[in-house]
């Protein structure tokens, strides 16, 4: 375990060498968990196994209760095993034996620099983690990145935190979109131009590669670059010198490149659509941004996030209902985190109160294999507005209605089923034989009748039973 330290006469010796770090080392576990709770630790260092043959992984179930920053296994290449063992149970990282002192060094820039980011970042999924973890390690580098992924799952935030992680952070961000520049336009603003280099050309201009210097540089979308552009490009990486439109004057560079696609570069490469030593030269170490539906671990995390984000400031307090969660994992998100952002916007100004609900999110509604169109918000104010139909006594002389009855039926067999289970909606469907979002679909119709679920499930509103109420 150790803390940095400022004073020089504090320095701790490993190895013979001072290394700027202060280093505590411990003889047992209960020594361990003793000077955790005393202050406050950066890092904390874990054998792969102790003596008594306990493995880093029981460990980390210990420690986690009073210690909740980065946690780093040493290990031998043959307990490769029990390493994995650790990051499934929550280790941030790992560190081979033997290592010297300037591999501790960068393991320490590595993961302890990114807890003063600007930007928090959300990965709860293992999947989301590694990716991370990787992106981390990469960032100490100056290799250039190749981000991959669809539409939406932030490739953005993937390269900003790779910036932000790296030497350079105190340097330029500058993201520039491939994709929305007129193909006339991208030359002067890549590599900038001169006063009078073209007609309209009232005053000199530096390119995005020379306002990116001492930083990083984003080519966002990089696979709709034109090919002509693509060996101009190349050219430049290549040299490390940029000359502006109308200038023979050469321009150092020291920028680290990082490019994002949703694209396969590959095909465009067979294609002769992207040039392969382009492709290459920018695919010196790809990550991959999984799509939403592929790390469901961090949907409702990245909700809340984005919800405190976006909550007015008036509002102090609020939280999604259980319902509102599972509809959020179980929708398949084509838009990605993109269109999660939108959904959540638009459930903060549909909410009524401190809850939101799964009608507030209006997701589309899949059932029995066929798409619904998600409820559009006038019809759901007019829900809000319209009253409840008065309930119905028993001795009421209605006509009879074999449509109203079956569905009487249905609703009362629905809402029995979930006192069964304690409103659980998923062994619900499965005891019902629907799907879940199936059952979400006609519990939704049940209220659209006037029916609180949640306050018949806990007897709060009795007003409202299956049996009395106005289904016409």
């Amino acid at each position: 375990m150790f803390h940095p330290y400022h004073p020089v006469q504090e320095q701790v010796l490993v190895e013979g060498e001072a290394v700027g770090y202060q280093l505590s080392q411990t003889d047992s576990m209960a020594d361990c968990l003793h000077l955790l709770s005393l202050q406050q630790w950066d890092l904390l260092l874990l054998p792969t196994c102790l003596v008594d043959g306990t493995e880093a992984a029981d460990l980390i179930k210990l420690v986690r209760p009073r210690y909740q920053g980065a946690i780093v296994v040493i290990s031998e290449l043959q307990h490769a095993a029990q390493v994995t063992r650790a990051l499934q149970q929550g280790a941030t990282d790992y560190l081979l034996l033997p290592f010297g002192h300037m591999h501790l060094g960068q393991l320490v820039q590595r993961l302890v620099q990114p807890q003063q980011q600007k930007q928090p970042i959300v990965a709860e999924s293992h999947r989301s983690k590694q990716m991370f973890q990787l992106a981390q390690r990469v960032a100490q580098t100056d290799a250039s990145v190749l981000i991959n992924g669809e539409s939406g799952t932030g490739k953005e935030v993937l390269a900003r935190f790779i910036h932000e992680s790296s030497p350079r952070s105190v340097g330029p961000f500058v993201a520039i979109n491939c994709a929305a520049i007129p193909e006339t336009m991208i030359e002067s603003i890549l590599f900038g131009h001169t006063k009078g280099a073209f007609t309209g050309a009232t005053s000199a201009q530096p390119g995005k590669l020379e306002i990116a210097n001492s930083g990083t540089l984003l080519l966002d979308e990089i696979g709709e670059l034109p090919l002509a552009m693509q060996t101009k490009l190349l050219r430049v990486l290549q040299e490390r010198e940029v000359e502006r439109l109308g200038s023979h004057q050469k321009i150092k560079l020291d920028i680290r490149v990082l490019a994002a696609t949703n694209r396969d570069l590959e095909q465009a490469v067979a294609d002769g659509r992207f040039r392969a030593d382009l492709y290459y030269r920018l695919n010196v170490f790809p990550l991959h941004c999984a799509t939403l539906k592929e790390r469901k671990e961090d949907i409702v995390p990245l909700a809340s996030y984005l919800m405190m984000r976006y909550m007015p400031n008036t509002q102090t307090t609020i939280e999604f209902t259980a319902e509102a969660q599972d509809a959020l994992c179980h929708y398949d998100w084509p838009g990605n985190v993109r269109e999660l952002e939108n959904v959540i916007q638009r459930a903060l100004v549909m909410s009524r109160g401190c809850l939101i609900r799964a009608e507030d999110l209006m997701l589309p509604i899949q059932l029995d294999g066929k798409e619904l169109e998600a409820q559009d918000p006038a019809a759901v104010l007019e829900t809000w507005a319209t009253p409840i139909s008065p309930r119905k006594t028993a001795t009421s002389r209605s006509k009879p209605n074999l449509q109203k009855s079956r569905k009487l039926a249905e609703f009362d067999t629905i809402i029995e089923t979930l006192r069964r289970f304690n409103g659980h909606r998923s062994k619900t469907a499965e005891e019902l034989g629907v799907s879940t979002r199936a059952l979400r679909y006609k519990i939704q119709t049940m209220r659209e009748q006037g029916l609180d679920i949640d306050q018949i499930l806990t007897g709060q509103n009795t007003d409202f039973s299956v049996a009395n109420t106005n289904y016409s």
